[in-house]
């Protein structure tokens, strides 16, 4: 109840008001239902109730709530994209994206927000069904124009906010008790602290708020106004427009209360400065942005570039403009949903609309082709310099995805294929494959696509994705037009990618010939031009060719070749590939003492990135190369949060490896039963995947010595292993690794180590008093280690670092030592570690 809420709401820049009752309601609807929309119109202040809804229901959900905005979504892909962000899901090569979701979520109880679904309501029922049946822990907060009711679900319809009523016989109510009087004080002191209103302007405020419907965002709209006006002003002007004929339907026709936001809004509008009416339309090419993005794109006569920023606060003063956080020290804006839609609406209307387009996506492309360079440049700088660039682009993506489509439904193919060229470095490192295919795909099959300057690198970029989903015959036939048609062209930066992607998919699929020609065309090139990241690919790629072939001394001397290519320039995401690559061909050559050192680097190297999945592969190997060397408990502290790790990412095929692994350590220390299952169970999981499967009970087979009722008992247990789900497999697979952990008079016996476990931890009987065991005695060499840096107050990140495992890891280890002694503190600890200090 104490550890910080996992979440990744956005922080509103302005307070909530209101709503008191309808979230008190919906806390409780949300415990007995899965699933609830919130309903309503645009600008009902749907988005902050579910942000204010979640917030509070972070404790009932202890693996978090999160957050997806699908307001640009279109396709069932782009919303399993947006949920794979959200969760740290990384999707899996080859495998459908929806089912890698669906297997991480499986057995977590979290909170989904899915926000903005009007525009793919057919698409998210088809994705909140499918998780509804599949996670019988997660549960789905959606906010929609119109319902969209799942199984078993509830909508909920938000209503304007309540006004001052009147009693029967009663005294006049007070109107600085209702919310939307409430929302539009906050809104006016929020401008200017010093807004204050007598008894009968509060009675105008109450009339303007019934004006603008009891919609909130109107009231928000009409309150930062009131105080450059004042709130009779205010209710004069606003009255005299909606009594013009620009704000009536037609004759003999009223409007209705929820369409009152796009009228208060032209009200508003007509109020602002040229300047200010010209920013507004112009902002609403974005999705949110920074005002150097501002300043870059909006600019022109009316509007010069040093004015932007006044005028920008001057926008976010009369709640026009919510402010979304920071991005490297710079603020970030965004237009709310039904702002956004008016604004465009005029920019349109004003004949703008192609042209700032056109603008942005220039700017755009500046941007993304700058990230491409400096990911796949040989010329040295900071990893820094690389890295901002790439968290630039992750920072721009909903733009990027909206030029994209616009691209692609205005036929501008050719800036779509720049755009696309440009942004696979960030859909490769990002491991957001199937995304990037998809767009590429779009562009590239567009009427006009043929004669676009950029389909010959575009060909090339999208046979990398195509490598990287392991789709290898697409790859190769991609890949060698795209490098036929930059042969033609002259262009050689593109013509070297293409010869060392080609030789990378010849290695994999064991065609070492046409590979070697390959990559000797590729270095020799690259050393021609100077371009030592394309060195270092064909080293690598070199590198894997003859280690295939058995010259592991050769790989590894190629493999080092690389890496001082790419430390010299400090390209750290290329160094962390080779390294793992490095670490495996050594660890297959039985050169184990490499492959420890290699990935331990790659660990440290992935953990700066953030790849969990890459970080989860390094994990297992560590722990795959401390069983080979003997170091078993080591062994099962890696291994076992490499299971972990991959099984949160979705990586089901990584999982599977970590199981394997563990029950190899565990069949070793005598635990033969458990770890068959085990490795029935990650059997089953591979074949699952397509992948290959094995006989009972590989890995075991050799097993001389054991009689025969035994091996067929052996077998029975492998077996019983593959009814396992995967959920239920790591589960074992973390109970067997902490089974290993323990001295051998502590652990269960072998047959009650084989049965499934529950959930909970089995009881082990009372736990000894702290004053007649020693730490030494009864704790694992790594608990014992934990233990005396509890004792000396360090937190389990400090801990982390000191032992050079995840904090994770350190945290179990802390309750492993409070579960035997029985102990529910760190203090507790502490005391019984210094008690015995000197006593062994």
């Amino acid at each position: 109840m104490t550890a910080p809420a996992r979440h990744n709401l956005p922080r509103p820049g302005t307070g909530f008001v209101g709503r008191e009752r309808d979230l008190s309601d919906l806390l409780r609807l949300l415990d007995s239902s899965r699933s609830v929309t919130l309903s309503g119109t645009d600008g009902m202040g749907k988005t902050r109730l579910a942000i204010r809804l979640a917030e509070q229901a972070t404790v009932s959900f202890p693996d978090g709530v999160w957050m997806v905005c699908l307001a640009d979504a279109h396709t069932t892909l782009e919303v399993y994209a947006r949920l794979c962000v959200a969760l740290d899901v990384v999707e899996e090569p080859g495998q459908p994206l929806s089912a890698t979701v669906t297997e991480a979520l499986r057995d977590r109880r979290l909170l989904l927000v899915l926000d903005s679904c009007e525009h793919v309501a057919e698409e998210v029922t088809e994705v909140g069904e499918a998780l509804l049946a599949a996670c019988p822990a997660v549960s789905i907060l959606l906010t929609s124009e119109d319902p969209i009711r799942l199984t078993g679900g509830t909508v909920w319809r938000v209503t304007p906010m309540a006004l001052p009523l009147p009693a029967r016989k009663g005294p006049p109510p007070d109107p600085s008790g209702s919310e939307a009087v409430r929302l539009f004080m906050d809104r006016a002191r929020t401008r200017d602290p010093r807004f204050s209103v007598s008894r009968q302007e509060l009675e105008t405020v109450t009339e303007l708020c019934d004006m603008a419907g009891g919609i909130p965002l109107g009231i928000e709209v009409l309150g930062a106004s009131a105080p450059g006006t004042g709130p009779e002003a205010l209710a004069l002007a606003l009255r005299a427009y909606l009594d013009s004929p620009a704000a009536r339907p037609g004759p003999g026709q009223a409007v209705s209360r929820i369409q009152m936001l796009p009228l208060v809004l032209d009200f508003v509008y007509g109020g602002l400065s040229q300047a200010e009416q010209a920013l507004l339309r112009r902002l609403s090419v974005f999705w949110d942005w920074d005002l150097e993005l501002a300043e870059q794109v909006c600019s022109d006569e009316i509007l010069p570039e040093p004015s932007v920023l006044d005028t920008l606060t001057s926008l976010l003063n009369r709640s026009l403009i919510t402010v979304t956080g920071e991005f490297e020290g710079r603020v970030r804006y965004r237009l709310p949903d039904a702002v956004r839609q008016f604004a465009h609406s005029r920019l349109v209307a004003e004949g703008e609309a192609e042209s700032f387009q056109e603008r942005l996506l220039e700017r755009m492309l500046l941007l993304v082709e700058d990230l491409s360079r400096k990911l796949e440049s040989g010329r040295a700088m900071p990893w820094s310099e690389r890295e901002s660039g790439l968290r630039r682009v992750i920072a721009e993506y909903d733009t990027l995805r909206s030029l994209l489509r616009w691209s692609s439904d205005r036929g501008a193919t050719e800036p779509g294929l720049r755009l696309c060229v440009s942004l696979v470095a960030h859909w490769v490192s990002g491991q957001c494959y199937s995304e990037g295919a998809y767009w590429m795909d779009l562009l590239l099959n567009a009427e006009d696509s043929a004669k676009a300057p950029s389909r010959a690198r575009a060909l090339v970029g999208r046979a990398q994705l195509a490598r990287a989903l392991r789709d290898h015959g697409r790859a190769l036939s991609l890949g060698e037009e795209g490098l036929r048609l930059c042969r033609e062209a002259g262009d050689e930066t593109f013509v070297r990618a293409a010869l060392n992607l080609l030789a990378l998919v010849e290695v994999r699929e064991r065609v070492p010939d046409q590979a070697a020609v390959r990559v000797e065309e590729a270095l020799r090139l690259s050393r021609e031009a100077g371009d030592q990241w394309g060195e270092a690919i064909a080293l690598s790629t070199r590198a894997a060719l003859v280690s295939q072939q058995g010259d592991h001394p050769t790989a590894g001397h190629h493999y080092n070749a690389a890496l001082t290519l790419l430390r010299g320039i400090d390209h750290r995401w290329g160094v962390g590939v080779i390294l793992l690559g490095h670490a495996r061909a050594a660890e297959a050559s039985g050169d184990l003492l490499t492959a420890d050192r290699c990935y331990r680097e790659a660990l440290d190297t992935q953990r700066l990135i953030g790849s969990s999945a890459e970080e989860a592969r390094c994990l297992t190997g560590i722990g795959r190369v401390a069983h080979a060397l003997g170091y078993t408990e080591q062994a099962y502290d890696y291994l076992s949060e490499g299971l972990l790790l991959s099984h949160t990412a979705g990586q089901r095929a990584d999982a599977a490896r970590a199981l394997v692994a563990i029950a190899q350590v565990a069949f070793g220390a005598g635990l033969h039963e458990a770890a068959c299952r085990l490795a029935g169970a990650a059997v089953s999981v591979r074949e699952r995947l397509g992948l290959p499967g094995h006989d009972a009970p590989w890995p075991f087979t050799n097993t001389e010595g054991v009689t025969r009722r035994r091996h067929r008992r052996l077998v029975e247990c492998w077996e019983h292993g593959r009814s396992l789900g995967l959920s239920d497999a790591v589960r074992e697979g973390e109970q067997l690794a902490e089974e290993g952990r323990r001295p051998q008079s502590y652990r269960r016996s072998p047959s009650r180590a084989a049965r499934p476990q529950r959930r909970r931890r089995p009881q082990e009987g009372p736990a000894p008093a702290p004053e007649s065991v020693t730490p030494a005695r009864v704790l694992t060499k790594r608990e014992l280690e934990v233990a005396l840096l509890v004792s000396r107050g360090e937190s389990n990140p400090e801990i982390a670092r000191s032992l050079f495992i995840t904090s994770a890891t350190a945290a179990r280890h802390v309750a492993n030592i409070n579960r035997k002694m029985g102990f529910h503190s760190r203090t507790q600890i502490a005391a019984w570690v210094k008690r015995h200090q000197g006593s062994g």
